[in-house]
């Protein structure tokens, strides 16, 4: 299994809700999606958690072509995504 962790700061929370969404619902689709969320940190405003968990590096590869990854990330620039910072782990399956 691959876990994708780590945060993103969004300066416009409201404006970038949709495209968020937008991405869960089809990640969460995805061959070999296992878990896909973002969580807005309650202390740090504009701080957004990331975690994804996925079948094995083919699956996480398939989703890194996809079309809504790509407009994903054509949405930054207009709802201010800075300080991305995500980290990738190879982990055994989940035992219980």
């Amino acid at each position: 299994m691959i876990v994708v962790e780590g945060t993103i700061r969004v300066r416009d929370i409201d404006a970038a809700r949709p495209h968020m969404l937008a991405m869960i619902a089809a990640s969460r689709q995805e061959d070999g999606c296992i878990d896909y969320a973002y969580a807005l940190d309650l202390t740090d405003p504009g701080l957004v958690r990331v975690h994804e968990r996925w079948r094995d590096r083919n699956a996480l590869n398939r989703h890194l072509d996809t079309e809504h990854l790509k407009a994903w990330r054509s949405a930054w620039d207009d709802i201010g995504v800075t300080d991305r910072s995500l980290r990738l782990y190879e982990a055994e399956a989940e035992a219980f």
